[in-house]
């Protein structure tokens, strides 16, 4: 990747970062992260824009499958089939850092990163999800190309387009709850 391009996507990122803030904070919301493949990276764009704290909870990076299980409860029988690259591993990881950070929404990354597959699932496979305050979420899968750090930039940019894409589309049902469904 050039340097422009470089240079494009982290302030795609770092927009995306104060967009899904703005929007918390302007609904009195908050947000909790957990991070696998990229470790630390969401919690780093997110409290990189001024006055984070407002929608902000925390991140906890589980990156050692174990502590999936452990610290964000996902399922020990599904991380023993599947592996920690999977669908259901990255709803479960958003449900679980909700709960655990008291937050209104969750979100999660994990997959492949490389230098070496996982799990039986290729370089680039990434897993991001969404889990809000209704028990409802999203989980998208993505095949990404290019090295590591491209894969996780990616990664971060992907989680939060996603994020945002809820926060909106969660508006727009509320709005037309309170005008009757009109």
């Amino acid at each position: 990747m050039s340097d422009a391009a470089e240079a494009q996507e982290a302030a795609q990122v770092a927009g995306g970062a104060a967009e899904v803030l703005e929007l918390l904070a302007g609904r009195g919301e908050t947000l909790a992260v957990a991070e696998s493949l990229t470790g630390g990276l969401v919690a780093a764009e997110l409290t990189a824009v001024p006055g984070a704290s407002r929608a902000f909870r925390g991140a906890v990076t589980a990156y050692a499958t174990e502590l999936k299980r452990d610290v964000l409860g996902v399922d020990a029988a599904l991380l023993e089939q599947r592996g920690a690259v999977d669908a259901e591993v990255a709803r479960q990881m958003a449900a679980g850092v909700r709960r655990v950070l008291n937050a209104g929404w969750g979100i999660a990354t994990t997959g492949v990163a490389g230098p070496d597959a996982q799990d039986g699932q290729p370089v680039g496979t990434v897993f991001v999800a969404v889990a809000g305050p209704d028990g409802a979420g999203k989980v998208t899968r993505l095949r990404l190309n290019g090295d590591r750090a491209v894969i996780r930039m990616e990664s971060v940019r992907s989680v939060l387009t996603l994020l945002s894409g809820e926060l909106n589309e969660n508006a727009r049902a509320q709005d037309t709850e309170q005008n009757g469904g009109n």
